[in-house]
């Protein structure tokens, strides 16, 4: 059992087999955090990984079954922070993943220095939106704008809590491109792989997926490009194994 409210709901993550508690007014994870989960590096039996803005946890817990490893994630937002505790309650994974309530800025300080095998950041998109935007829904408002925490602010923290060698992965939009490579280069996470994710063919892109290694040699390989429908405006293949798994 689990207690949901207001106008949460138990949903699934099917190709996971798990279940995430979600509210359309409070925070709904995006298809961004499932390629982000599937697109980072992961070790298989061992190491530390810590997933920054982690909204309801979605990315740990879509990470879990793919790894042995010890996961945390971090969320300043009280309400997603419970959120993501109960629903890694309702999939008795307590020993697995460990919900942090918390600033992303302060975790190298908490947690330590030069510490975690894989950092994954699905972080606020958009620059500060107006008063309007805040009052009219301060959660998502936080999430998808650059109200707590900025762009630099999650590079930076990221390359703080990685361990040279260590790699990090964020999703972000195209429009920030030259912005993620120049801050990540700065604070000391070489980019190694870049993917950019189409709605479908014959249009622009409209995500990025870029991978890092903290003090890593220069040499970014630009992957294949990933496409979310076909021109029957279905799931592709790619994008449906992503989701629902083998069915």
């Amino acid at each position: 059992m689990v207690n949901l409210y207001e106008d949460e709901r138990l949903d699934y993550l099917l190709a996971e087999n798990l279940r995430i508690i979600q509210s359309p007014s409070v925070f709904a994870f995006s298809l961004d955090a499932v390629l982000l989960a599937r697109f980072t590096y992961l070790p298989i039996q061992k190491g530390n990984i810590i997933d920054l803005c982690s909204g309801n946890g979605v990315i740990p817990l879509l990470l879990s079954p793919r790894t042995k490893a010890k996961i945390i994630g971090v969320e300043i937002q009280e309400r997603l922070y419970d959120m993501a505790t109960r629903s890694i309650s309702y999939n008795h994974l307590e020993d697995r993943i460990e919900m942090i309530h918390g600033d992303i800025k302060d975790m190298p300080k908490r947690l330590g220095h030069d510490r975690f095998d894989v950092v994954t950041c699905n972080p606020p998109y958009f620059l500060s939106p107006t008063t309007e935007v805040i009052n009219a829904n301060e959660h998502l408002a936080i999430a998808r704008h650059e109200i707590l925490c900025t762009l630099e602010d999650a590079v930076k923290t990221s390359s703080q809590l990685l361990r040279q060698g260590g790699k990090a992965a964020f999703v972000h939009r195209p429009e920030r491109l030259m912005d993620i490579l120049t801050l990540m280069r700065e604070y000391r996470l070489e980019p190694k792989r870049l993917r950019f994710v189409y709605p479908k063919a014959g249009k622009e892109a409209n995500t990025i997926l870029v991978e890092g290694i903290k003090d890593g040699s220069a040499g970014l390989k630009v992957l294949s490009p990933l496409f979310v429908y076909n021109e029957e405006n279905e799931y592709t293949d790619e994008v449906r194994d992503i989701l629902y798994g083998n069915e």
